[in-house]
């Protein structure tokens, strides 16, 4: 028979975006369970972890700084680099559980198989431990999700066949899948870049294809990492001018990208993720990489680009993002489509009560900080002391973020839930002060019954 006792919240992945929504519950005394297919927490930046659903490769650096990274009551290692390797990340992030006692509340190697509503705004989740098989479903007074969104692969579709290996940049792990080999990079998102810049140093041929091109930021610009030039004040400016002062400091940093026989995009720079990289253009400049415009078809193990030349090879790598899904919800209860989510401030689905995103945008920036703000915000929001627009008002405000971003960058999949740092933090902050001034009827719900293991 089912009992009742206080209301618990279900939090699904124990990444950067589920510790950090752990550590703000667990200051608010709000009781929850943390779920993790993996058997360490770190989410994405656990290399091969064992939930198979990290894409960290052996020579990951993270592209933000890590003084921008860093969780805000958790400074990072004095002694740590500007750009930390993926196992001082881990490292950590394992620091930042122990350090507030979180290990305890995180159930690993568990999957969370299903979660449907329930009644009165609760959910039903069903999890999987991982080894046994062991099955339960428990009912829960509200559900963070934070499983992140860089597990899922989006592979293109183009005419032809190949003969060769192909493969996702999700399944790159070291540059011995390279060595000696006639590669192929489609992508030139930050992966994409990586990865050829390894081509170029371990492959035998070494070409990265890009559909539109890329403005490359480089990690440093006049001696500080790139990210220290915005703030809340650069990032306030009109746009023109925030593109004029980075077009600006990348001509001082690194000249003309063009010169160094990268193509120019037609896009304006800031209509795209930036793609980061130290490397790649003076490896484009060495030859020891070439630039080709998208693929045009497949023949065999020949590849046909759209300026009509042609080249063969063994192993293509398609660096070509993520798609956004949530395998645990039914299709008629949430689904997406073409990665576009409508999301009220990228963390509040309208219709669902109780049903909160943690971490499912695409910074400029570090994504770290915005969680722990975006938690604390549905901390409120879970104990009552504010509370949330009309479903009207937040429907209106989606469609006009979503105005936005079609006016500010090119159509992709990647720009779906695309956010500038520093003002979506501010706005973050104005949710916070604006909900202790709204009706409060968002708030948890007081006991929920709790099934037993099935």
């Amino acid at each position: 028979m089912p009992t009742s006792a206080p209301a618990r919240v279900c939090i699904i992945g124990a990444g950067c975006s589920g510790i950090a929504a752990a550590k703000v519950l667990a200051d608010r005394g709000v009781p929850f369970d943390c779920f993790e297919m993996g058997s360490g927490i770190g989410g994405n930046w656990r290399f091969r972890n064992d939930n198979g659903l990290s894409a960290a490769y052996a020579s990951l650096h993270i592209n933000t700084s890590k003084e921008r990274m860093a969780y805000a009551d958790f400074p990072m290692p004095g002694h740590y680099p500007d750009y930390l390797h993926h196992t001082q990340v881990l490292d950590y992030f394992e620091a930042y559980v122990d350090h507030f006692g979180l290990r305890d509340t995180i159930t690993l190697r568990t999957e969370v198989t299903h979660v449907a509503p329930a009644e009165e705004g609760t959910y039903d989740v069903s999890t999987r431990h991982c080894d046994t098989g062991e099955t339960q479903t428990q009912r829960y007074g509200a559900v963070l999700v934070a499983n992140g969104h860089h597990w899922d692969p989006n592979w293109p579709h183009f005419p032809g066949t190949f003969a060769g290996e192909a493969m996702h940049s999700h399944d790159y792990r070291t540059a011995d899948q390279l060595r000696g080999r006639r590669v192929l990079v489609v992508g030139v998102g930050n992966s994409g870049l990586d990865i050829a810049c390894e081509a170029a140093r371990h492959a035998k041929r070494a070409v990265l294809s890009t559909r539109r091109g890329a403005h490359i930021m480089p990690k440093y610009m006049l001696g500080r990492p790139s990210d220290h030039w915005l703030s809340p004040l650069t990032s306030s400016l009109p746009l023109p001018l925030q593109r004029a002062g980075m077009r600006l400091l990348l001509w001082l940093t690194r000249g003309d990208q063009e010169a160094y026989g990268f193509p120019r995009p037609p896009h304006p720079l800031g209509a795209e993720h930036p793609s980061i990289s130290s490397e790649v253009l003076n490896l484009v400049g060495h030859g020891r990489l070439t630039v080709r415009p998208n693929i045009q078809r497949l023949e065999e193990d020949t590849v046909r680009f759209m300026d009509g030349t042609q080249e063969a090879f063994d192993l293509i790598v398609y660096a070509t993002g993520y798609n956004i899904s949530f395998p645990f919800f039914a299709d008629d209860f949430l689904s997406v489509d073409g990665n576009r989510v409508r999301f009220y401030r990228h963390v509040v689905p309208p219709r669902r009560p109780n049903l909160y995103f943690i971490g499912l945008i695409q910074p400029l920036g570090a994504v770290m900080p915005i969680s722990e703000r975006q938690a604390k915000w549905v901390a409120d929001l879970l104990e009552g002391t504010a509370g949330l627009p009309s479903i009207a008002a937040m429907e209106q405000a989606i469609a006009k973020t979503h105005a936005d971003m079609q006016k500010r960058y090119t159509r992709s999949k990647r720009h779906t839930i695309q956010v500038d740092f520093h003002p979506y933090m501010a706005q973050l902050a104005r949710e916070r002060t604006a909900g202790r001034h709204r009706p409060k009827v968002q708030q948890l719900p007081a006991t929920v019954p709790v099934s037993v293991p099935v």
